[in-house]
């Protein structure tokens, strides 16, 4: 189709709180990702990232206004442009829609990059993080 977009749209969260970052497990339970999933047709990547982290990690928060950058990566049998946005969280629930299949982890800005295989997600996070680390609350040094 001539209107078919070159690249499977997707939107992620990297949630933050406390100084620190939420990491799930994939569906696999095998990699160390963060909430992240397909633009459905009729909603934005920020509805997508916020309804992302709340299933695949019960977390509720505030998104900064402005993706963090993207990444490209195979999957579906075809290239997933996957747009990341900084999530403010102000709730984490113990019960969530894919909690019988997923852990869900609080990290220090360094250990979470060394969970983290995709490079593509760690350049952004450490990007983004740069600027963060400025501001007060958030560690990049050792996890505590």
């Amino acid at each position: 189709m001539a209107d078919q977009e070159p690249w499977i749209p997707q939107a992620a969260a990297i949630p933050i709180r406390q100084g620190r970052l939420c990491l799930v497990t994939s569906r696999s339970g095998k990699r160390w990702v963060i909430p992240k999933g397909l633009i459905d047709p009729g909603k934005t990547a920020p509805e997508i990232a916020l309804q992302e982290a709340w299933e695949e990690a019960g977390l509720v928060g505030v998104l900064r206004p402005d993706p963090v950058g993207s990444y490209f990566y195979e999957k579906y049998g075809g290239t997933c442009h996957v747009s990341v946005f900084l999530m403010d969280v102000t709730e984490a629930a113990e019960q969530w829609p894919e909690r019988s299949f997923r852990e869900r982890v609080w990290l220090g800005v360094r250990e979470a990059l060394q969970r983290i295989e995709e490079e593509g997600l760690r350049s952004i996070i450490r990007a983004a993080l740069e600027d963060e680390a400025r501001a007060p609350g958030l560690s990049i040094g050792p996890a505590r």
